[in-house]
């Protein structure tokens, strides 16, 4: 992979279950964050703008 993820640091989200059934890791980058499935750290990885991912974040709270 090229870009900004090659060399990122990934940490598990808060609301991910200790059994390692439902794992987000997130990287955060100067100007975007990256996502991806724990259980799969070879396969996609979505990017979204800081700005996105705050607002993707503020929706999930309110729920």
């Amino acid at each position: 992979m090229h870009g900004p993820e090659t060399n990122a640091v990934w940490r598990k989200t808060s609301r991910s279950n200790e059994s390692g059934d439902n794992c987000v890791e997130l990287a955060g980058f100067l100007n975007v964050v990256s996502f991806r499935d724990s259980k799969d750290p070879d396969g996609p990885k979505m990017l979204v703008s800081r700005r996105d991912f705050r607002r993707f974040a503020e929706a999930l709270k309110s729920m």
